[in-house]
């Protein structure tokens, strides 16, 4: 594990395929998508992050990872295309805050509520990632949450004849108008 120091620190950590993700160049990503691990650790986020699920031998993982803590975790560089959000992944990069969210029953009807709150050290880093995101990518103009861009419903894992939201991070917790206070990126709703 090595550190690099840009505008502040982040720990960068690659995940063992990160070589095998599809190069491209920086000025095709024009938009960051926010999401939350929905797991109880950045070690368990770390542990789904290196498992291999596309027959490319690569994973499912945002770029930035944003500890309780404040502390920023590089698992895929912005030039890799990594897997974090369906059908938007070649122009975004995904910055993941570890929060339980729905965690362990995700798609269970009685778990459809995230109760964590994001902490102010999160919050903190978030914001200064992003202004450093918009220093180093230049055409990066727009943010979204997870939520926004896949709004796909799936039958629950405890009652298929009720249909419950595939993902909802970052979810109802996260201050959005906070943190678009703070950014020029503009919020992308579809």
């Amino acid at each position: 594990m090595s550190t690099d120091l840009p505008m502040f620190a982040r720990i960068v950590d690659p995940l063992p395929y990160e070589d095998k993700l599809e190069a491209r160049p920086l000025d095709r990503i024009d938009l960051v998508v926010i999401h939350c691990t929905e797991l109880p650790d950045l070690a368990m986020a770390r542990e789904y992050g290196e498992r291999i699920l596309h027959a490319s031998g690569t994973g499912n993982s945002g770029h930035y990872y944003v500890d309780r803590d404040g502390s920023v975790h590089v698992y895929v560089r912005p030039e890799r295309v990594a897997h974090h959000v369906r059908g938007y992944n070649p122009r975004s990069v995904g910055i993941e805050l570890v929060n339980t969210g729905r965690y362990p029953n995700w798609l269970a009807t009685g778990s459809q509520t995230m109760q964590e709150p994001y902490t102010a050290a999160q919050l903190a880093s978030l914001d200064a990632l992003l202004a450093d995101l918009q220093r180093e990518l230049p055409g990066l103009r727009f943010i979204a949450g997870h939520e926004d861009l896949d709004t796909a419903c799936e039958p629950a894992s405890d009652d298929p004849d009720v249909l419950v939201r595939r993902k909802m991070d970052p979810g109802p917790l996260f201050p959005w108008d906070a943190v678009l206070r703070t950014t020029t990126l503009r919020r992308l709703l579809p």
